[in-house]
């Protein structure tokens, strides 16, 4: 996620063009009419005509609308960055003869699913090219959407660029077994300190490495030159005039960004073929063999899909709003529990919060093919979900950024590149937008007031939080408002663009740091839940998976602590510890933010046990009621502390109370307002379930004293002579 402060660095409105390895130049630099260049072999270069459409009368023309992003971004001081040169792109407008026309769809949409660069389903040895000017510039950095380190040169660098001496760059993919290529999706190189896109492009096919044929234009029969990218981060797609069948696919850069180098991040849009004979080793299938809605939803077929569920199991199923996002959309939770719509006395609250950001669309379709799967699976007698409904009340809110996911589902899961959506409908990114209750809660604790003057937990919003303009999306105080609605005890918060699991905090201690170890006093219950997702998650187990990006997280066992990756101020997972009982975790799902809808059945097969034995974590530590000791009624709010951990939670309105504690020995405080404290030891154990850890709490005598004079009634002699002794000791 932190890939994002790449993507808003702001371009210039129009670049400049190196050529290739010929020489020739096929852009006019004078005006936007040019005509036919001369090209050396070994391929007949396409003059600037076969970058555009073409129409019937043999003529082309094409406007380009290159999008300015504009973001502020916040970044140490390095070194100056030259802004591109002047503009002349690939996609200038031209004037050419019909011979030459590179004849393209009139609208480009992907068929053939993704190879897999992006995914990671084609691994390193796959990809080859001409040169690399460094290791971290290699081939196997050449996958779309990668997102480089934050030191330019290091290893993990954000595109493959050849060296600048490379007289015919390519980069090639090899696939392994005679495939269906139809089209190609590009981008510039991913980086703060350097601007580099390829412009255009050829493409060559092979059975064997060694002989090569190229995609031909169709109206000329000459080599095709795809227009490429005009800026870093947009993903440009080109289909193929005729799609081919080969084992092999090169890319060969014929122009690029002038004063930039030939960089590119690429993927390759491609449909198996069959092979009867067995010549090539069998392809791995993808998938699960659940009965579920493998698809992508937009919000209509979203709302569908849960009132669906909901008539299938209605009782077990109930489907609510929280409230609406920027643009009117409702912010929709399905709740499954045997007994929908009330808190049942000593049953947990767990929730599962997806699509924070709009173009991280995995988490969304995860938490529908769950809500499918505990329905189906209740319905079928399943012993594991019976429990887990019958013993749990579960939330699940696929979509907490509507708006942002339409605008990336537009898009289209290989086309919304690596930002946009990110934002709700008002530019608001969601996980910076909750209240930061880190720094008043640590200023407390440096002047010794916590937690005699300033509680440890359930910390109060800012004044300035709550005014009328502070900038508090609605779709964040929906989420607010849920919370402090409902005792949650367990969370997660799904994201997607990395393989790992983070927890709180989020936001570093020291100000301005950008990143550092800052652990909550509950570091050991967050690590063994970050533990128990990470080791269930089979990509995240797969010894042999690469780095998404540019960090190896499996050396850390795929969990880190959010503020020692980076820090996060106003993060959802350090608002819900701080504000509620709720302990919360954020899990990147996959380094593909928005996954092609064929790969939905295998990471539904990556993600289904972990997210299961995630919701039964729930059950771990202690949990208990505490009554009044006369009435036996539940004490509301009484607040739960234990011995050696600097947070406490409290009771919910009935008096009951879940506190997730790792297995040890305990030394635990109930106390209330207008009662006596109540100690006493309990032991977790590795057994299944939480140890019941009840309270009675007997009143004070003022406490008493006050509830008799409010009711008129006499009192009592015995309590006569304690508040007459309790006076004289004054």
């Amino acid at each position: 996620m932190w890939g994002l402060l790449l993507a808003l660095a702001t371009f210039a409105p129009a670049v400049g063009v190196s050529l290739g390895a010929s020489g020739a130049s096929v852009l006019g630099l004078a005006s936007p009419a040019t005509t036919e260049a001369p090209v050396s072999t070994p391929a007949p270069r396409s003059s600037q005509a076969e970058l555009s459409s073409g129409n019937k009368n043999g003529t082309s023309e094409q406007h380009v609308r290159i999008r300015v992003i504009k973001k502020k971004i916040i970044m140490k001081k390095r070194k100056k960055l030259t802004p591109p040169r002047p503009p002349v792109t690939a996609r200038a407008s031209v004037t050419t003869s019909p011979a030459r026309t590179l004849d393209l769809p009139e609208k480009q949409e992907p068929d053939c699913p993704p190879l897999g660069l992006e995914s990671l389903r084609v691994s390193d040895n796959q990809l080859d090219a001409s040169s690399s000017q460094s290791f971290g510039l290699g081939p196997h950095r050449g996958r779309l959407n990668i997102q480089s380190g934050l030191e330019d040169g290091d290893l993990f660098d954000g595109a493959w660029c050849a060296e600048q001496q490379d007289a015919e760059p390519w980069l090639q993919v090899d696939a392994r077994h005679p495939t269906h290529f139809s089209g190609i999706i590009t981008q510039g190189r991913n980086s703060i300190w350097r601007y580099d896109w390829v412009t255009s492009y050829k493409v060559q096919f092979s059975n064997d490495s060694l002989t090569w044929w190229g995609s031909k234009n169709r109206s000329s029969g000459m080599d095709a030159v795809f227009p490429a990218n005009s800026d870093p981060e947009t993903p440009v797609l080109n289909l193929l005039p005729e799609p081919q069948v080969a084992r092999f696919i090169r890319l060969l850069p014929q122009t690029w960004l002038q004063g930039g180098a030939s960089c590119l991040r690429a993927e390759i849009l491609a449909c198996p073929v069959s092979d009867p004979n067995g010549l090539f080793p069998e392809v791995p299938v993808l998938g699960s063999s659940d009965t579920l809605d493998f698809r992508h939803h937009d919000y209509k077929a979203m709302r569908k899909l849960m009132k669906q569920v909901n008539e299938q199991c209605p009782n077990i199923t109930r489907v609510y709003s929280i409230g609406k996002s920027h643009q009117g959309l409702k912010l929709y939770v399905m709740e499954m529990s045997d007994q929908p719509g009330e808190h049942e006395l000593g049953e947990p609250e767990v929730r599962y919060v997806a699509g924070m950001h709009g173009n991280e669309a995995l988490g969304r379709e995860l938490l529908l093919l769950l809500m499918q799967f505990l329905c189906r699976e209740y319905l079928r007698g399943d012993p594991r979900v019976t429990r887990l409904l019958t013993e749990t009340r579960i939330h699940l809110l696929p979509s907490m950024n509507p708006d942002g996911y339409e605008t990336a589902f537009r898009r289209g899961s290989e086309l919304v590149g690596w930002a946009e959506g990110r934002w709700n409908h008002q530019g608001i990114d969601l996980n910076h937008n909750f209240a930061d209750l880190n720094t008043p809660l640590w200023e407390a604790e440096d002047d010794g007031l916590v937690p005699d003057t300033v509680p440890n937990h359930h910390l109060p919003l800012p004044t300035y939080y709550t005014l009328p303009n502070a900038t508090v999306a609605p779709e964040t105080r929906a989420v607010i408002k849920w919370m402090e609605r409902i005792p949650f005890v367990l969370s997660a918060n799904l994201h997607g663009g990395e393989l790992v699991v983070s927890y709180p905090f989020d936001m570093t201690r020291t100000p301005w740091a950008a990143r550092e170890l800052t652990p909550t006093p509950d570091e050991a219950v967050f690590r063994w839940l970050s533990t128990v997702y990470a080791g269930t998650n089979w990509a995240m187990q797969d010894p042999d998976r690469r780095p998404c990006h540019s960090q190896d997280f499996s050396s850390y066992g795929n969990i880190i602590n959010g503020a020692d990756w980076h820090t996060v101020p106003g993060s959802m997972n350090d608002f819900s510890y701080l504000h509620t009982n709720c302990f919360e975790v954020t899990v990147e799902l996959s380094c593909d933010k928005f996954p092609h809808e064929n790969e939905l059945r295998q990471e539904w097969e990556n993600n289904k046990d972990a997210l299961l034995t995630y919701l039964e974590q729930v059950r771990m530590g202690i949990a208990g009621v505490v009554r009044d000791k006369d009435t036996e009624i539940g004490i509301a709010d009484a607040v739960i502390a234990v011995d050696g951990i600097n947070h406490d939670v409290t009771t919910a309105w009935g008096g009951d109370y879940w506190r997730l504690l790792t297995p040890g020995d305990y030394v635990v405080t109930a106390s209330a307002e207008g009662y006596h404290a109540a100690t006493r030891n309990c032991r977790v154990t590795f057994e299944e379930g939480p140890v019941p850890c009840n309270f009675h709490l007997t009143k004070t005598p003022k406490q008493r004293l006050r509830e008799l004079l409010a009711a008129g009634a006499k009192v009592p002699p015995d309590l006569r002579r304690r508040l007459e002794r309790l006076r004289g000791q004054n």
